[in-house]
């Protein structure tokens, strides 16, 4: 493995140029807290110098076919540079490194996907000539760029998140100006060096560091901001449709997924897969399963299973390969989830295994004899904790499912394709997975929820469409 500097630093990017600023900030290693490297903090003018110079570029032409060629030749980029890539993000995330290395991998494809998408943007002919008085009329549709994007991005998947936006925004024809989650930069930035290796036009791509509370509302707040993508907290993506107004806004805002497994599932498979996807990034991933609901009948064998596979879950170094779970992003977070855990516990909670803290570090914990107004069960934890109850009848189990304020995924385990076609239904959801987890995704699919999950699709072709605009041509012949 190639070994990872413990020095990068690295300026604001602003109109295809690296700027040193007097004030920086340190970037950390999750695991040990050394100093891994530095980013400047951004201010006012910086805001609107990276604004002025993306929509200045969005005037210059930039043909299908040559964003099409960087985007693939960044994707390859990425792909030599796996190693790197992973090392840094296993370093400023605490994802494990086998987890980063796929990260790595999906980030390539997704923009590649995004450079396949860019050569088939198209409309549609609307057959005006069907209305009387229109006889003698041929109408199409084309889709055109909105202009300048503002991408914020979140810190637990800060490599393929920013792919997710960036390199759809780009293939639509849109400049980008991104604002990475002040934890975990390096890796948006070293991203952005190989855009500039691969010959991405000036301007098309700015990057902005800095304190989200801080660089956030400056670039949301500006005026020539065509639209707004942002990934986090619901709190934080209200505020941004507030401020907004009638502008573009994409919103991916969390859940606290759940997944069913019904009496006629295969259980075993079911917990293996459970234990596997609530822990993922010590559980902060936003599909990261929350709540089980588990069928009366095979809820003793079910909770057996994914007790013993949980506990069998391997934390430690991120950079060891055989560290199957790291530290969470800072220790407050696993303050937070002791408390959360502590408070169900209060409340009657059992815990079946796990449920301690150590420093950074907080043990993968499965919960029982839980209720739908615990904190654990109620708002998204973000950390490695699920809650398992048991239900008896499928209008029961879909009903708990809907209680929540989101709808990200769900999963639901079942050989009944009367119970898969019910729930697909009505759970109320952007996505149900049968016969997996809530946290199953590939890059390609549309991604998004409803109610507090957020607004508008990811995935390369449906942010494509979101980050467009439809425009009506007719002819009178």
């Amino acid at each position: 493995m190639n070994k990872v500097a413990t020095d990068y630093s690295f300026g604001l990017f602003i109109n295809g140029e690296w700027r040193t600023k007097e004030e920086t900030v340190p970037v950390l290693n999750k695991y040990n807290r050394e100093k891994i490297g530095e980013t400047a903090v951004t201010n006012e003018s910086d805001v609107k110098e990276a604004v002025e110079s993306a929509k200045e570029a969005f005037k210059v032409p930039f043909s299908l076919y040559d964003r099409y060629q960087v985007l693939l030749k960044v994707a390859q980029l990425l792909r030599d540079n796996t190693e790197e890539f992973a090392a840094v993000i296993a370093k400023e995330v605490g994802k494990p490194v086998n987890e980063a290395r796929g990260e790595v991998g999906r980030s390539a494809l997704t923009l590649e996907n995004s450079a396949e998408e860019a050569k088939r943007i198209h409309g549609e002919e609307i057959p005006v000539e069907a209305a009387p008085g229109s006889e003698n009329r041929k109408a199409f549709t084309r889709r055109y760029p909105v202009g300048v994007v503002a991408a914020i991005t979140p810190f637990n998947v800060p490599l393929n998140l920013v792919c997710h936006k960036v390199g759809p925004a780009l293939a639509a024809g849109n400049s980008v100006v991104l604002k990475p989650a002040e934890q975990t930069p390096l890796t948006a930035l070293l991203l952005t060096k190989l855009f500039e290796e691969a010959g991405l036009p000036k301007g098309r791509l700015n990057v902005l560091t800095g304190e989200g509370h801080e660089v956030g509302p400056l670039l949301t707040s500006n005026p020539d901001v065509n639209m707004i993508t942002f990934t986090g907290s619901p709190q934080v993506g209200e505020r941004i449709r507030k401020e907004a107004g009638l502008r573009d806004v994409a919103l991916e805002l969390g859940n606290n997924s759940a997944t069913i497994v019904h009496k006629d599932a295969d259980f075993e498979q079911a917990a293996q897969l459970v234990a596997q996807k609530s822990f993922n990034n010590a559980g902060q991933v936003c599909i990261s399963v929350q709540r089980v609901y588990v069928h009366d009948a095979v809820y003793d064998q079910f909770l057996e299973k994914v007790r013993e596979a949980t506990s069998q879950i391997k934390l430690g170094d991120p950079m060891d390969p055989s560290t199957q779970m790291g530290p969470m992003i800072a220790e407050e977070e696993a303050v937070r989830v002791e408390e959360w855990v502590n408070e169900a516990v209060a409340e009657g909670a059992v815990v079946e295994t796990g449920g301690k803290r150590d420093g950074v570090f907080y043990q993968p914990t499965v919960l029982t004899n839980v209720n739908a107004e615990m904190k654990v069960c109620k708002q998204e934890v973000f950390g490695p904790v699920v809650a398992v109850d048991s239900y008896a009848d499928e209008d029961e189990v879909i009903s708990y499912v809907n209680d929540s304020e989101y709808g990200l995924q769900a999963g639901l385990f079942t050989n009944s394709l009367a119970f898969a076609m019910k729930a697909m239904d009505q759970i109320h959801v952007g996505g149900l997975i049968v016969n997996d987890t809530s946290g199953y995704r590939v890059d390609h699919m549309p991604y998004g929820g409803v109610k507090k999950s957020g607004t508008g699709k990811e995935g390369p072709r449906y942010a494509i469409e979101e980050m467009t605009e439809e425009k009506i041509v007719v002819f009178n012949l």
